[in-house]
């Protein structure tokens, strides 16, 4: 999942983007209201972390813009300011939901699980072979045997799921699981689609990851041999 973070403290937004990634999202950082407005018409996010305390414009007036260009995913208004009034103009200015500072970071990560939630199936596991994952609780097993993956290996795997039997793009890959800030290329999606080669194997998930050469991979049930992409 790629999230946006639109936060003018600097430290708080390396801290957070930081948190966000070890949670297993691509999270990008604008410290404006501009720069917000410039990245969401530049690539799609399926969250926005909001706060309204910005320096060149109010927060409000960046949410109004958004939704007025069309932006449907969901806005989580992240602020100081915390008085029953505000929570109202923020949730009806197109907000989805209303968390106030100081916060706790568990806090923060459970109301983007359950934002991100909404609109997805009450049964959302997903399953190919003997696997099973369920993005909720990211908890990913092979009949009754939990599997530990890094959290970009499992953000990769849950788009080949989410995608199964079709071909996903390295570039789609690359830039589902990174934010523009990271020092990587499109050869880092090899060495996460090898490791995951590896680790399904390993633990019997009775499907393979066939790699498409010059298009990229697709997530099949069966253990055929692949050609590398």
């Amino acid at each position: 999942m790629r999230l946006l973070l639109v936060e003018d403290d600097l430290e708080l937004a390396s801290g957070l983007v930081s948190a966000l990634e070890q949670a297993g999202y691509a999270a990008d950082a604008a410290h404006s209201g501009a720069e917000a407005l410039a990245a969401c018409a530049g690539a799609k996010y399926q969250l926005v972390i909001l706060d309204l305390g910005l320096p060149d414009m109010d927060g409000m007036e960046v949410l109004r813009r958004l939704r007025h260009n069309g932006m449907t995913s969901p806005v989580l208004i992240l602020t100081a300011r915390d008085e029953p009034q505000d929570r109202i103009v923020g949730l009806d200015a197109g907000g989805d939901d209303y968390l106030a500072k100081p916060f706790h970071l568990g806090e923060l990560e459970a109301r983007i699980r359950a934002l991100l939630r909404r609109g997805e199936p009450a049964a959302a596991t997903l399953r190919i072979g003997n696997l099973a994952f369920e993005p909720a609780s990211r908890r990913l097993t092979v009949g009754e045997q939990e599997i530990a993956l890094t959290a970009r290996e499992l953000a990769v795997l849950e788009l080949l799921l989410r995608r199964s039997g079709r071909i996903v793009t390295k570039k789609h890959i690359f830039e589902s699981v990174y934010s523009w800030d990271d020092e990587a290329s499109l050869s880092m999606v090899e060495v996460f689609v090898s490791r995951l080669r590896r680790k399904l194997a390993d633990a019997g998930a009775g499907v393979s990851i066939r790699g498409f050469r010059g298009l990229g991979y697709r997530l099949e049930q069966g253990t055929k041999s692949h050609e590398e992409a």
